[in-house]
């Protein structure tokens, strides 16, 4: 048997989830009565890591709200910069998105990587245990109830996803303070602690070293620094124009 229906409303930002029928302003929608509205924007495409208020009849609501008969519901797009309570920002990012996570760790922000599929609730249950941000372009693990906080990549470039998580979060930056390898805390290194690394024209041409004490891994600029650097004056520039 049917139950409440409602009229229901996405943010413009939210389209991308929802169905072509569902893009105008306050379509109707048969709820069954006992579902929380949480529930029910999720069941029309919306992971809720991306709704920012659910506002009903002009109040806001929790998502444990069930819908009643004739409601008009606006569900809003999260509001930027998205604050995470509770835990220092850190992120986890699931395999897709290897790239993205070496850029954050070149900009200093504790990020964690999947680099095979451990599974999409292996995934969701880490999140919770370390309290990091899960960052994923798959909607079915961003829906996972054990995932602690999540958010969804928009976009497939790597340039695009590194200025979208930086102006949903701001997180702080520390650029050249991470292994982009392993995550760990660069030391500043001499020539003789990471020699074993070096060709001989490394050896000959640098003397200014970085080490991972976690993986080993030894850091100079090299053949490829100014592209690294253009990386982080890009999203250093952009902390400033948003500032």
């Amino acid at each position: 048997m049917n139950g409440p229906e409602i009229r229901i409303e996405f943010d413009p930002g939210l389209h991308l989830f929802v169905p072509h029928t569902r893009r105008r302003a306050a379509t109707a929608v048969v709820t069954d009565g006992v579902s929380t509205l949480g529930h029910v924007v999720e069941s029309l495409g919306v992971p809720l890591t991306e709704v920012g208020a659910l506002v009903v009849d002009g109040r806001e609501v929790p998502v444990s709200h069930v819908p009643r008969a004739n409601e008009t519901v606006q569900v809003r797009a999260v509001a930027r910069p998205q604050q995470v309570p509770g835990a220092p920002l850190r992120f986890l990012l699931d395999v897709h998105l290897g790239t993205l996570a070496r850029r954050l760790r070149l900009l200093g922000v504790d990020t964690t990587y999947e680099s095979t599929d451990i599974g999409d609730p292996a995934l969701a249950t880490r999140s919770a245990a370390e309290k990091r941000v899960l960052l994923s372009r798959d909607r079915g693990l961003l829906r996972r109830r054990e995932l602690w906080a999540g958010a969804y990549v928009y976009s497939t470039r790597p340039d695009d996803q590194l200025e979208d998580v930086l102006d949903r979060f701001r997180p702080g930056l520390r650029p050249w303070t991470r292994c982009t390898a392993c995550n760990g805390l660069l030391r500043d290194a001499t020539k003789d602690e990471v020699a074993d690394q070096l060709e001989h024209g490394t050896h000959r041409t640098y003397d200014v070293f970085a080490r991972c004490p976690d993986c080993g891994r030894a850091y100079w600029k090299g053949a490829h620094h100014d592209q690294l650097e253009a990386i982080v004056e890009r999203a250093l520039t952009g902390y400033t124009e948003r500032s």
